[in-house]
């Protein structure tokens, strides 16, 4: 099976909430040596901003997003091992803690971003879904972090990450921490005009975003 096509079947595996066709493809992308970030990255991250979108716009509704979920599940169980072999013995280059803001129930884009955080050698803290600044930074706080990353689904749940910058900033530690915003919804401009210190487009590259960043430490 060609890799392009084994991408987009990962993708509609995760679209159509098929656990079968997950399952398949995901062995399929490890016999031809596919790299699992390239199939994490390219094939099941695409399939859930699709999902998502279609979610927002309220094409589709929680059950479709439950079965995308469990298909997202049954691809990565065979991903991960590969992942995990992967993972480098080397020093690691930073703690992150990562979490969805307030308001914000979604999971599956923050996971993959911590799974290959991780396989890059970086230390994550995932404190899960629905957090409100203050929360962050008391995770933060206690974590000793070195990079705060903000995820959110949904429109509605952005100005959640503003918020979380601004409390850095009424709390004067705002220059303690970088902070890096993702998610479907977010963009450069986004970032920019709320004063992140970086956006990842993809999964795929927040570890060289936030080598980046530790780099001007």
């Amino acid at each position: 099976m060609e890799k392009e096509q084994t991408l987009e079947n990962l993708a509609t595996s995760i679209v159509d909430g098929d656990e079968n066709l997950a399952l398949e493809n995901a062995k399929a992308a490890l016999e031809m040596q596919m790299d699992p970030l390239e199939a994490v990255d390219q094939g099941l991250s695409k399939g859930m901003d699709i999902i998502g979108e279609q979610f927002e716009s309220g094409e589709v509704f929680l059950p479709e997003l439950l079965m995308a979920a469990r298909a997202f599940k049954v691809a990565m169980e065979i991903l991960k091992p590969e992942l995990e072999a992967q993972k480098k013995q080397t020093a690691q280059h930073g703690i992150v803690l990562i979490g969805t803001v307030k308001g914000d129930l979604h999971n599956i884009g923050k996971d993959i971003v911590s799974t290959v955080l991780e396989t890059n050698g970086f230390d994550v803290v995932d404190i899960g879904i629905d957090n409100g600044a203050l929360n962050f930074i008391q995770e933060a706080e206690k974590a000793q972090a070195d990079v705060i990353a903000l995820s959110c689904l949904m429109t509605t749940t952005m100005p959640a990450q503003k918020e979380v910058i601004e409390t850095l900033e009424e709390m004067d530690l705002r220059d303690k921490y970088f902070v890096i915003v993702g998610g479907g919804p977010v963009t450069q401009e986004w970032a920019d005009e709320i004063s992140a210190d970086g956006f990842g487009e993809s999964a795929i590259h927040a570890p060289a975003l936030i080598k980046e960043l530790m780099g001007k430490k």
